[in-house]
């Protein structure tokens, strides 16, 4: 006790250097545990451990930010639908009204109502497509949506790609012009028909549809290849 008394007070009288952290190792370098352990050795091995640790962590965080990143961007990418669109001079009116007149620009192989809420209606193109639509939405002037209840496609390892996917119609006035949107919600282009529906619905909306509104008359199939997918189809099917 008279010893540590006496270097407080020489420390107190600035006789002895007051050591920094830098130094404690040092000091401690000769410090023996119970078991015959250094006090020092002991330190470097758990900051050694610290520093490891720290580098594993901040690696895995890296690692796993750039993983949520890329999920994110698959994401995206898996949930691209297929829309298009249009404008038109005609009034939202008329575009509603040419949408609603399914066989004057899709295909006049359609069984069923297609001019109101609830209503479901078939179609079907030879043997190579049939489906049936039911309208869950139905806005004058503004919007109209098919859902889409069953599929059949002869071209496809799942046959019932369409089946549960919904198919939009948006109508907008911009000034003294109409906006059509399309947008087949669920047509994604991991869907192995994607790339024939994109050609299909790009024939019968900015073609047909477009023109039933603008010139009074469509394009529809009538049983006939309009799109050259259906022209391929045809093609392989003749013997």
């Amino acid at each position: 006790m008279a010893r540590l008394a006496a270097t407080r007070r020489q420390h107190r009288l600035g006789r002895l250097p007051m050591h920094t952290g830098a130094e404690v190792p040092h000091l401690l370098r000769h410090r023996v545990l119970p078991g015959g352990f250094h006090l020092t050795s002991l330190l470097k091995t758990h900051f050694t451990w610290i520093f490891h640790e720290v580098s594993r962590l901040k690696i895995q965080g890296k690692m796993t930010y750039m993983k949520g990143k890329s999920s994110q961007k698959d994401k995206k990418m898996n949930d691209k639908n297929y829309t298009t669109g249009f404008t038109v001079d005609q009034t939202p009116a008329e575009v509603f009204e040419a949408i609603n007149n399914v066989r004057g620009w899709w295909s006049g192989e359609i069984d069923g109502d297609t001019d109101r809420l609830g209503a479901e209606f078939s179609y079907h193109y030879q043997n190579i497509h049939r489906c049936r639509m039911k309208i869950i939405e139905f806005i004058p002037n503004q919007k109209v949506v098919w859902q889409v209840l069953d599929n059949y496609f002869s071209f496809t390892q799942n046959p019932s790609e369409w089946k549960g996917t919904k198919i939009s119609f948006e109508i907008s006035g911009k000034g003294d012009e109409t906006e059509v949107r399309f947008t087949h919600i669920g047509l994604v282009p991991q869907y192995e028909c994607y790339d024939v529906c994109v050609d299909g619905w790009g024939t019968y909306i900015n073609g047909s549809l477009r023109d039933l509104i603008t010139k009074g008359t469509g394009h529809p199939n009538v049983g006939e290849a309009i799109t050259g997918s259906e022209h391929s189809f045809v093609n392989e099917a003749r013997p």
